[in-house]
């Protein structure tokens, strides 16, 4: 498969991911148990494998190493860890309202720098542009 396909792939699949998951999270904030349907517990893990696989490709194709010779992939890659931490906390851990809401903001802000980093090509994100 051509990297450009598999880059739009993988485009394609972070707006699904992140869709998903403000969908899940507007659902969730007012009370968690609003999001127990099956489908939306268990499509976001498809689609974010998927997510991942891809970005491994094209990791793999470029030959871009994070916390080697590519800064900017290392920054998606630690952007993506916070993003796992505080989506649990908007999602699932979260023990009032508030903290959901916060956690929830906070991830949107995480996947905008993702982006941001993806694009520039920087640990800086939408300041390198």
């Amino acid at each position: 498969m051509p990297y450009v396909a598999i880059k739009h792939a993988h485009m394609m699949f972070a707006i699904i991911s992140i869709t998903l998951f403000m969908l899940r999270a507007w659902l969730a904030i007012p009370s968690p148990d609003r999001i127990q349907n099956k489908l939306l517990k268990i499509a976001p893990h498809v689609i974010d494998t998927i997510l991942l696989a891809l970005g491994i490709w094209l990791a793999v194709l470029s030959s871009q190493i994070p916390f080697g010779n590519s800064p900017w992939l290392t920054a998606k890659v630690v952007g993506l860890v916070v993003y796992i931490i505080v989506g649990t906390i908007a999602i699932k851990r979260g023990k009032t309202h508030k903290q959901r809401l916060i956690a929830t903001l906070i991830a949107i802000a995480t996947f905008a720098y993702i982006y941001g980093a993806a694009i520039s090509k920087s640990p800086f994100s939408w300041l390198a542009l």
